[in-house]
C-alpha cells in the first residue's frame, strides 16, 4: 500500500492477547468427563436397542442391552462423582431443577434413568429364582416389571444420548460452542453406535440383523453432523488438527470399518466381533477427539479474536449503506 508514492513500513496489525496467555480459562474438566461423554453414551443406546428387542422378541439381545444400559450408566455414575470430588456435590446437585441448565437437566435425566436400567437389567435374572414360595413369586413379577423399567429408560436415552453434546455447546469453548446445532447429532449416532458394538460382540448372531441395520444409521447421522462440524471453518480446525484432528479422524475411520463389517458379518462371529470393537472404538476415539478439540481452541486465543471480529465486520458491512 503507498501514499504519495512512499511505501509504508507499518506491518499489517495482528492480535495477541495479554503475554500470549488464554483468553478464556480451559475447561476444568478432567479426561474423567471424556470417559463420563463415552459411557453416558453406551448405556442410552444400550437401553434403546433392549427396548426393541423387548418389542420384537429377541430375548438373547434385549438381555445384552439391559446389562450395557446398566453397566453404561454405572461407569457414568463414578466418572461424574470422581470428578466432582466428592459423592455430595451429585446430591446437591438435585437440590434443584433448572431447565435452563444442560447440567441440571443432565443430572435429573441420569437420576432418573439409572434406576429403571438397573430394574430392566436384574430381572434379567429372574429366571435363576426357584418356583416356588416367595422367590417364585418375585421370579413371576420380575418379567413384566422389567419390561416396563425397560421402557422407561428407553423413554429417557434419547435425553441421556444428547444432553452432553448440548452441555458442550452451552459454553464459550470456541470449538464447542460453534459447533452447537450439529454436536447432538454426533453424540446421539455415537451412542448408538457404542451400544451396537456391544451388541455385536455379546448377542448371538441369529439375532444381530436389526444391529447391522442400526450400525448404518449411526454411522450416518455421525458421519452428517462430524462433516458439518468440521466445516466450521477456523474454530473447526482443532477437529481436524493436531492430536484431537487425529483422534476424530481415527473415530471416523472405525466407523466406517465397523459398519462395512457389521454388513458382511450376517452369521460370522468373528467379524460381528472385529464389526463391534471398531464401533465401540470409534465412539471412545470421538468423544475423547471432541473433548480434547475444545481444551485445544479454550488456550488459543486465536480462536476466541478472530471469529469475534469476523462477525464484528459482518455487521458493519450489514449496516452500511
Amino acid at each position: 500500500m503507498t501514499r504519495r508514492g512512499e511505501q509504508l513500513t507499518v506491518p499489517v496489525a495482528d492480535f495477541t492477547s495479554y503475554y500470549g496467555r488464554p483468553i478464556l480459562k480451559p475447561p476444568v474438566w478432567k479426561r474423567d468427563i471424556a470417559g463420563y461423554l463415552f459411557t453416558g453414551g453406551l448405556a442410552a443406546g444400550g437401553a434403546l436397542i433392549g427396548a426393541g428387542a423387548q418389542l420384537t422378541g429377541r430375548p438373547a439381545l434385549r438381555q445384552v442391552g439391559r446389562w450395557t444400559a446398566l453397566g453404561g450408566v454405572s461407569a457414568s455414575a463414578y466418572l461424574l462423582v470422581h470428578d466432582l470430588g466428592r459423592p455430595a456435590r451429585f446430591h446437591h446437585m438435585l437440590r434443584i431443577a433448572k431447565l435452563t441448565s444442560p447440567m441440571s437437566v443432565g443430572t435429573w435425566i441420569l437420576t432418573a434413568f439409572g434406576p429403571a436400567a438397573g430394574v430392566a437389567a436384574v430381572a434379567e435374572l429372574a429366571t435363576r429364582l426357584p418356583d416356588h414360595g416367595v422367590l417364585g413369586l418375585a421370579r413371576r413379577l420380575a418379567p413384566p416389571v422389567g419390561d416396563i423399567a425397560g421402557l422407561a429408560a428407553a423413554a429417557t436415552a434419547p435425553a441421556l444420548a444428547t444432553y452432553t453434546g448440548v452441555l458442550l455447546a452451552d459454553t464459550a469453548v470456541p470449538a464447542w460452542h460453534d459447533a452447537y446445532p450439529f454436536m447432538p447429532f454426533v453424540f446421539g449416532g455415537s451412542a448408538l453406535a457404542a451400544a451396537t458394538g456391544v451388541g455385536l460382540i455379546a448377542t448371538p448372531a441369529a439375532q444381530t440383523a436389526p444391529l447391522r441395520r442400526l450400525a448404518v444409521v449411526a454411522a450416518t447421522v455421525k458421519y452428517l453432523g462430524g462433516r458439518r462440524m468440521e466445516r466450521l471453518g477456523l474454530t473447526g480446525e482443532p477437529y481436524r488438527q493436531g492430536h484431537s484432528g487425529r483422534l476424530v479422524r481415527a473415530g471416523d475411520v472405525l466407523l466406517g470399518v465397523g459398519t462395512v463389517a457389521a454388513l458382511f458379518s450376517r452369521r460370522s462371529r468373528v467379524l460381528s466381533a472385529i464389526s463391534g470393537a471398531a464401533l465401540v472404538a470409534s465412539s471412545v476415539a470421538t468423544r475423547f477427539g471432541i473433548f480434547e478439540a475444545g481444551r485445544v481452541s479454550a488456550r488459543d486465543p486465536r480462536y476466541t479474536v478472530v471469529p469475534q471480529r469476523e462477525r464484528l465486520d459482518e455487521k458493519r458491512s450489514a449496516t452500511q449503506p
